[in-house]
């Protein structure tokens, strides 16, 4: 097989990479190692940047995310049992968009089967080869035989465990890493949510998110140790802790039931430079990891995908490789000033083992002066809604 771009990875990023390189005329084939099924049913991330959406619309798959997806023009932030607002709109004239990676992933596999892109699903020993050459090719294993594509450009949007980030040699990548002493406790459940607009909030108990994906459906997190066995924490065990970290208003609020999907996510800060080797390009999870709290891991994905797809356009249309081999540096740039806010919000919020009452009283009074001083709620919104293209 041939194509000029085979695309390593069936998640969002990868499918929407395929979908914007197809409306202009750029042949890719996607491969991934997983179900379809599997694919979609994965619980991720659900606020997306306004830059995201604009993207979406761009490739022709936006439609349900405008008319599903809840507009968020602000946020709130609690510490000390008390609440204040951030108006995003107010301070930098923007909002997010929160609607369901799963709904996104949907969206994409569907504008894939009304042109019948190419996927090959359970693509096994995926392996990018001469990625140093002209002549780059990929070979994966299915149904017992082993097949080969032969491209001119490699993207690995494969994610953290992917094969993509490991074809660069290791003489080659720096890698960056902070791993957070504690994980994310989650649980998605058919209640209505507790606000409006999401709760972000501070205790000395630890960390807790109040989200949701729609008017019926919530999504809650609190912090806890990664290694907690899930069976620790009942239903009953999880309201009680979120209860005690949230504000009391928000607490004899807060509608409870039982969970449809509980986990625990580990947190890391992730970058490995450089993002682009020979004709391999690296994009979201498969060069840099966020913690979730600053809801970035998906918007830069996309932000990557935005770069990537406008320098081939430019390669195949203008024969301009500028874009190209500048990606990497253009890329870069963009994810080290989120990985820098996404670092920040996350210091603040979450309580560290080892943490004295002087640092609490440090985070507490930093949400201080943020409540307090406009210049800081700027900085924040104008980093949470998405930092331009």
């Amino acid at each position: 097989m041939r194509t000029q771009v085979c695309i390593i990875g069936g998640g969002p990023s990868g499918l929407l990479l395929s979908q914007l390189l197809h409306l202009h005329g750029i042949d890719t084939i996607v491969l991934e190692r997983q179900t379809r099924a599997y694919v979609c049913s994965r619980i991720r991330a659900g606020v997306l940047e306004r830059g995201a959406v604009d993207l979406l619309q761009q490739a022709g798959v936006g439609a349900r995310a405008l008319r599903d997806g809840l507009p968020h023009e602000g946020t709130f932030i609690a510490a000390q049992n008390r609440s204040f607002r951030i108006d995003f709109q107010a301070l930098v004239g923007q909002s997010v968009m929160v609607y369901g990676q799963t709904d996104v992933t949907a969206d994409l596999y569907a504008a894939r089967d009304a042109w019948n892109a190419p996927t090959v699903f359970e693509a096994s020993h995926v392996h990018p080869q001469d990625l140093d050459t002209d002549a780059p090719f990929v070979t994966y294993d299915k149904d017992g035989e082993t097949h080969r594509i032969d491209c001119d450009y490699v993207a690995g949007c494969d994610g953290f465990h992917g094969v993509s980030r490991k074809a660069i040699p290791k003489e080659v990548r720096v890698e960056y890493e902070r791993v957070y002493p504690f994980g994310w406790l989650g649980i998605l459940s058919q209640t209505p949510p507790v606000s409006h607009e999401l709760i972000y909030a501070n205790s000395a108990r630890g960390f807790a998110l109040c989200s949701m994906r729609n008017a019926n459906l919530s999504r809650y997190y609190i912090q806890a140790p990664v290694d907690d066995p899930l069976d620790k924490w009942t239903d009953a065990a999880f309201w009680d802790e979120l209860k005690r970290r949230i504000p009391a208003e928000a607490a004899d609020t807060l509608v409870t039931g039982p969970s449809i999907e509980k986990s625990i996510a580990p947190l890391r800060s992730f970058v490995s430079e450089p993002m682009r080797w020979g004709r391999l390009f690296l994009v979201g999870d498969a060069a840099h990891i966020v913690p979730p709290t600053g809801a970035k891991g998906l918007n830069l994905a996309m932000s990557d995908v935005h770069y990537l797809y406008t320098a081939l356009c430019k390669h195949y249309a203008d024969k301009d490789d500028a874009a190209l081999e500048a990606y990497s540096a253009t890329a870069l740039a963009r994810v080290w000033k989120a990985t820098r806010f996404s670092w920040w919000f996350t210091s603040t919020m979450h309580h560290f083992p080892g943490q004295s009452a002087f640092d609490q009283r440090m985070q507490e009074s930093e949400l201080a002066y943020l409540e307090n001083s406009i210049a800081a709620q700027t900085a924040l919104a104008e980093n949470y809604v998405g930092l331009p293209y």
